[in-house]
């Protein structure tokens, strides 16, 4: 961003790629496989043509000793570093990115054991980049979540009772994603870009639920998002209320589209409203 040049690739229809989710996963994958060599990584961008040498400098050796200190839960006492699944998205909301829609933008790091997702990072590298002169200049912000554990980086909110504020998709939305808004009939929509930006907005207490009818984002898109929403007291599911599977050999596409709500106890009722005319398209 700082050079001006941000080495934008097309993936696919409406699917970017630039300089920065290259960079940010190389980092990613050759700092965690340095710490920990016998986890899978499954990443967004595609590793085979980056052949380069990960710069010394770029590789993240230290952890943080206020997590490390903490209890692990019994459930996650034993195990073995091969049971792990790390799905990592290095930039989630390219798109806004390319926009200059800084705030949109998260990386993303979801921890996986068997199919269930226990822990995360949301990683937001320009949070409150309009106070800075130069958006790179952000110190950024960092939140975690680990089942059985909580939450840290920031301070869980809730949003205002007596209203119905949904977030969902800026740039991929259709008629089915518009019939389940229509049929939750909301008092506000919030259209953003970015699974992690969206889920931070329930856990900020600025919507209660996020919304999205429709195939499109990936498993790196909410295992951390998930984890982290879950040890907050929300729930993630696809959109007949069906849990996503994060192991190694599940398909990446989140085919039954997301839905996510800021309390678990409210997220049956959002599910029962889904039109079955909506259910019959994503069970097909």
């Amino acid at each position: 961003m700082s050079k001006g040049e941000l080495g934008i690739v097309e993936k696919g229809k409406n699917d970017l790629q630039t300089e920065a989710d290259r960079s940010a996963q190389q980092c990613i994958v050759s700092s965690l496989s340095l710490q920990f060599p016998s986890i899978k990584i499954i990443g967004e961008e595609d590793q085979s043509s980056n052949s380069c040498p990960t710069p010394p400098e770029w590789l993240v050796t230290e952890s943080d000793p206020n997590v490390l200190g903490l209890q692990c839960p019994k459930d996650l006492e034993n195990v073995k570093e091969e049971e792990v699944i790390v799905w990592v998205d290095p930039l989630d909301g390219t798109s806004e990115y390319t926009q200059g829609l800084l705030d949109h933008v998260t990386v993303l790091i979801g921890v996986a054991v068997g199919e269930k997702a226990v822990g995360g990072v949301i990683h937001q590298p320009y949070y409150e980049y309009q106070n800075f002169a130069k958006p790179e200049l952000s110190p950024g912000r960092t939140i975690w979540g680990i089942s059985g554990i909580g939450t840290g980086g920031f301070d869980p909110k809730v949003a205002e009772e007596g209203k119905r504020i949904i977030t969902t998709t800026r740039s991929h939305s259709n008629a089915l994603v518009q019939a389940a808004l229509d049929a939750i009939q909301p008092d506000d929509v919030l259209r953003v870009g970015g699974a992690g930006h969206k889920v931070m907005l329930l856990m900020e207490g600025k919507a209660h639920a996020y919304v999205f009818a429709s195939a499109g984002c990936k498993k790196w898109d909410t295992c951390a998002p998930e984890a982290i929403l879950s040890a907050a007291g929300g729930h993630l599911t696809d959109m007949l209320g069906r849990p996503y599977q994060y192991h190694a050999s599940v398909q990446h596409l989140n085919a039954s589209g997301v839905l996510a709500t800021a309390r678990k106890e409210d997220h049956a009722w959002y599910a029962s409203r889904v039109p079955d005319s909506v259910r019959e398209k994503l069970s097909s």
